[in-house]
């Protein structure tokens, strides 16, 4: 596995590997299976595990802690702060605050078993809270050794340059896909500017775009990407043309759908470091071998200029989602 470099000198796989289905919202956990698949990740040359204390909550970091244990790998971690829930319920608050960071960063470093974070995020914006006084915490806690280097997600340009201003940003994370591209806009532009790594959630549409389902019947009922807009019974039939679009290209290829859409984020710049996210273990082989596939500037336009032909139906998240998003 390739490695690439985020921001001020995080080095990390090429690849990483977003854990939050791991503990809820894709249906039944088992940490068994999941310390499988996150030891492979290892075997495989995947180092990148992102996580954060909000999912499960707590139990996500829990099990990362074991793996860090069990191992004694070289792991680097990137988790997250400021989305604060009760266990079983998607509502939420928004902590940005300083003593929240505090009393947050301190849980993590406990449950995940180490000395210092990797990458710590904030990982929604809470417009009441001033970014300025947030990332001044941050770099106390960067100062104490508790954190080696600071991220934001889901975050407006403007909040970027912002907090960059106070302390060098190591990385943004964000959901960027074939279907959603609107952090090419601004936020990834602003990224390069000002030597942003770039670290793209949900790359393969949350299953979609891979081909995984096609019909929200199949979903099991506790899966959380049923109360999502564009996973709606009439969204997902019109967004079926996108996910063809994919299916018609990795046949092209000879590989699968999911290569196609990491080997498309890969192609975009050395700056990115897909997290695509999975509890199996043959996915998480198929998913590895995307860094071996190449497309063409030709292929990128064609899957580009096609699913832009389509339109994508539904936004990402439902309303209270969507707090925190681009701010």
């Amino acid at each position: 596995m390739k490695t690439r470099l985020l921001g001020n000198g995080l080095e990390v796989s090429s690849l990483g590997l977003g854990c939050m289905g791991m503990s809820e919202f894709y249906g039944a956990r088992d940490d068994s299976e999941s310390l499988i698949v996150l030891n492979r990740a290892l075997e495989l040359g995947i180092n990148f595990f992102d996580t954060a204390d909000t999912y499960g909550p707590h139990h996500n970091e829990e099990l990362i802690g074991k793996l860090i244990k069990n191992s004694g790998a070289n792991v680097q971690v990137a988790t997250k702060f400021g989305i604060v829930r009760k266990p079983g319920e998607y509502n939420r608050i928004l902590d940005n605050s300083a003593s929240y960071a505090q009393n947050s960063c301190n849980a993590s470093l406990k449950r995940l078993g180490v000395d210092q974070i990797d990458l710590y995020y904030v990982h929604r914006i809470n417009p009441l809270q001033p970014i300025e006084e947030t990332m001044e915490s941050l770099v106390k806690l960067k100062q104490q050794g508790k954190i080696a280097h600071i991220g934001l997600c889901e975050v407006s340009a403007d909040t970027l340059r912002r907090a960059h201003a106070v302390h060098p940003i190591t990385a943004v994370q964000s959901e960027y896909s074939l279907w959603s591209r609107e952090v090419e806009k601004d936020v990834l532009p602003v990224c390069r500017e000002l030597g942003v790594g770039f670290v793209p959630y949900s790359p393969l549409g949350r299953g979609f775009l891979s081909g995984l389902f096609q019909d929200q019947s199949e979903l099991a009922q506790d899966d959380a990407r049923i109360i999502l807009p564009r996973f709606s019974q009439n969204a997902l039939q019109a967004n079926l043309p996108i996910a063809q679009t994919v299916a018609d290209m990795a046949k092209v290829k000879g590989c699968t759908q999911a290569q196609i859409c990491l080997a498309w984020l890969l192609s975009k710049g050395d700056d990115i470091v897909p997290i695509p996210g999975t509890k199996r273990k043959k996915f998480l082989e198929d998913n590895a071998e995307s860094i071996d596939i190449f497309l063409s500037v030709d292929e990128q336009i064609i899957l580009e200029t096609e699913i832009e032909k389509c339109g994508v139906i539904g936004e990402r998240y439902p309303p209270e989602g969507m707090k925190g998003v681009n701010v």
